[in-house]
């Protein structure tokens, strides 16, 4: 699945749905309800059948929650998205807050009354989301209420149908391990942690563990799923039998128990009247679960999800297939600038068709290369202008806004191919920059180089780390409002975790990990600035002259950076430096595979910086 640029679905105008919504909540007794942007299997990217909170509020974004009470309703978003928001969403209907300063629980504590119910989806929101409107609604005696069915479900009559995709298995020779072994590693984490069993609730590490991949949510290969880690016996994958083949069916019968989905439940009530002990992750387990065990008597042991950090070590194998996904993906990104460079100052191109064009060069790339773009890794940011300052800008048709001379052009796009995932964002000017966007962008830049060059001991945390992207920024005043660095999977989710680089980001790097490199500056109503490159965490090793070793990034990403957004006159030497390897790496990388104008453009945009 692609990506779709319609506008938010307009069939019944929002004001409609929130005057039915609250109809039905006050027929079965509740004073308000919780609207998380998730689903069932609480990923990031969600189905559309799932999509509950962009058809109640028009909010499409890829992050937020809604409280709806019975005289007033709030939309929660984080910095991404302020200025979206505002876009999308009818302020008459939802008051925006922001969801880092005043989350949904805080908000909900300061409006509720003694004796107000207040409902929820068990499955929708996690252990730890529970707890704290728990809190909240104790402080004001107040009941939080677990429903059985979801009001919203029951008022959207043309919900779309859950996904129904095939189940395909992810080649040992691109995991670089089989299941059975990743398996038998899960399970030591088990015994480490002295527990029986473990819930795995997120579709990206059953993906990991079990060796297969699915198409059920855009942008992401994943196969929306539940499994059941136990310590010594056969794990279980919970799956709509529907997704499998009898090929694939035979071979993860060999390593696994294939059941429905809806067997799930009556197990963990078997694990809770057996007293096992059950690793719970309570960030990610959808809080129905956790009932099923606690009512059954159940030992919960609280913990993170055993997947998510051997996940997140990548080994060898699938190093070497991101590095060869990025040398493709650099050589489409390559020929789109070389083609933008031409064209984008013409006055004919638009946010969609210039993303059309960059989707087309990667398609062609991969089929140049035997192996397909299977899917982009999520919806290309495409923004022209003044659309750039809003920092996960999805363009539609309403807002296709076209490249004009003398402005700024952002482009976040990534793509999924069997053997990696790839995430790039590069700004460009188109014609002439002014003054100030070249120092802005300079200084971006050197918060890049600055993060790019970092060598620091083991433990380090991604917030210590995220100083060194903003320093530039901060020397004149300036900042921006999202995390530097997230976690990238391979041929799995874009946005991965544990570690992140951000404000927020309390756990350290490790070798083995992809992150992103992204700082940015975003001027409203006038640009946004972003330059991204992928960098994987390299093993520690000693510096001549000091007494530890110290890890560092290598950068995979290939691709040039528009070195006429760059004032040198505020680059230091070393700064200079890295540009012009960078710039040499990539051209040396990716030669080989263009020809004709994209070389030409190639060898120009590459040359050393002149000082």
């Amino acid at each position: 699945m692609f990506q779709n640029f319609d506008a938010p679905s307009r069939a019944h105008p929002i004001t409609d749905r929130l005057v039915a919504l609250r109809a039905h909540l006050a027929r079965v007794g509740l004073s308000g309800f919780i609207v998380p942007h998730a689903d069932e299997y609480q990923g990031e990217y969600i189905p559309a059948s799932a999509e509950r909170l962009a058809w109640l509020t028009g909010f499409n974004g890829s992050a937020g929650a809604a409280v709806v009470l019975a005289d007033e309703a709030a939309v929660f978003v984080d910095g991404r998205y302020t200025l979206q928001v505002r876009d999308q969403v009818d302020v008459a209907d939802f008051t925006p807050e922001d969801l880092i300063s005043l989350p949904p629980h805080q908000w909900l504590k300061g409006k509720l009354k003694a004796g107000d119910r207040i409902g929820y989806d068990p499955r929708l929101l996690t252990l730890a989301e529970v707890r704290r409107f728990e809190a909240a609604c104790k402080a004001n005696k107040a009941e939080l209420v677990a429903l059985d069915e979801n009001p919203v479900d029951a008022i959207w009559t043309d919900r779309p149908a859950a996904p129904l995709t095939q189940v395909v298995q992810q080649p040992d020779e691109l995991a670089g391990e089989t299941a059975d072994a990743k398996i038998e590693r899960l399970q030591a984490i088990l015994a480490e942690k002295d527990v029986d069993a473990a819930i795995l609730a997120q579709s990206d590490s059953i993906a990991w563990a079990f060796n297969i991949r699915g198409a059920d949510v855009p942008h992401n290969p994943v196969v929306l799923s539940y499994a059941l880690l136990r310590r010594d016996e056969r794990p279980t994958l919970y799956v709509d039998g529907r997704k499998l083949s009898n090929a694939v069916r035979d071979a993860l019968s060999e390593r696994a128990d294939i059941k429905e989905e809806r067997a799930l439940l009556a197990d963990l009530a078997a694990l809770g009247a057996a007293g096992r002990r059950v690793l719970v992750d309570p960030q990610t387990t959808p809080a129905l679960f956790v009932t099923a065990l606690t009512d059954a008597q159940g030992v919960i042991v609280e913990g993170s999800d055993p997947v998510v950090l051997p996940k997140a070590r990548k080994n060898a194998v699938e190093l070497d297939g991101t590095r060869r996904a990025h040398r493709r993906d650099g050589a489409a990104m390559t020929r789109f600038l070389a083609w933008l460079d031409e064209n984008g100052a013409k006055g004919g191109e638009t946010e969609i068709s210039v993303a059309k064009k960059l989707e087309a060069f990667r398609a062609e790339a991969g089929a140049a290369d035997g192996m397909p773009l299977l899917e982009i890794s999520f919806d290309t940011i495409s923004g022209a202008g003044p659309d750039g300052a809003i920092v996960h800008y999805r363009v539609n048709e309403a807002t296709d806004r076209k490249l004009e001379t003398g402005t700024l052009y952002l482009v976040d796009s990534g793509a999924q191919y069997r053997d990696g995932t790839t995430d790039i964002t590069r700004t460009v000017a188109i014609g002439q920059p002014t003054a100030e966007m070249r120092d802005r962008f300079t200084r971006v830049l050197k918060g890049h180089i600055a993060l790019a060059t970092a060598r620091f001991p083991k433990g380090t945390s991604g917030a210590q780390l995220d100083t060194l992207a903003r320093h530039a920024l901060w020397q004149a005043g300036l900042d921006f409002d999202h995390g530097t660095g997230h976690g990238v999977g391979v041929f799995l989710s874009v946005h991965e975790g544990p570690v992140r680089i951000s404000k927020a980001g309390h756990l350290p790097p490790e070798p083995g990990m992809i992150l992103s490199n992204e700082p940015g500056y975003y001027k409203t109503g006038a640009y946004g600035i972003r330059i991204e490159n992928l960098i994987v965490v390299t093993p520690p090793a000693p510096i001549e002259g000091g007494d530890r070793e110290m890890l560092g990034f290598e950068t995979i990403t290939l691709a040039p950076i528009d070195r006429n957004l760059i004032d040198v006159a505020l680059l230091s030497p070393a700064e200079r430096a890295w540009m012009d390897a960078y710039h040499a790496r990539v051209r040396d990388m990716l030669a080989p595979s263009l020809d004709g104008a994209a070389l030409d453009f190639l060898i120009a945009a590459t040359q050393p910086l002149e000082a």
